[in-house]
């Protein structure tokens, strides 16, 4: 069963830093490209990062561009997003998604993507 998992959120006050893991089971990462979105309360699902399947390639949202930082250890078959200097406006929910191979990101934000996680909440409080 080809599945993905979040893991990483939590509470953090503004200015704080955390990372986020997306790890995949029932199939290899090798070549997919990888999303990451999120989904505030009373907001659509929005693109936030996505890097290519062979993490050559990386895009940011512009709200977060200098910010986060988008990563992957295939051997892990795992993607990161690290996420500094958050803002109380980045708490969301946040999934990855992947995308198979031979599609890239350059079209992420259209969250065509065709496996996806569950989630998991970010909350930057003070």
């Amino acid at each position: 069963q080809l599945q993905l998992v979040e893991s990483g959120g939590g509470l953090v006050r503004p200015g704080g830093s955390l990372r986020l893991s997306c790890v995949a089971s029932g199939f290899t990462l090798d070549n997919y490209a990888i999303g990451w979105f999120r989904q505030a309360p009373g907001k659509e699902r929005e693109g936030v990062s996505c890097i290519s399947g062979r993490g050559t390639a990386t895009k940011f949202a512009d709200s977060v561009k200098g910010r986060f930082t988008i990563s992957r250890d295939n051997a892990k078959n795992t993607v990161y997003l690290r996420m500094n200097s958050l803002k109380p406006e980045d708490t969301a929910i946040y999934y990855c998604a992947a995308r198979l191979p031979g599609y890239t990101c350059l079209d992420y934000s259209t969250l065509r993507f065709d496996y996806w996680g569950q989630g998991t909440q970010v909350t930057v409080s003070s």
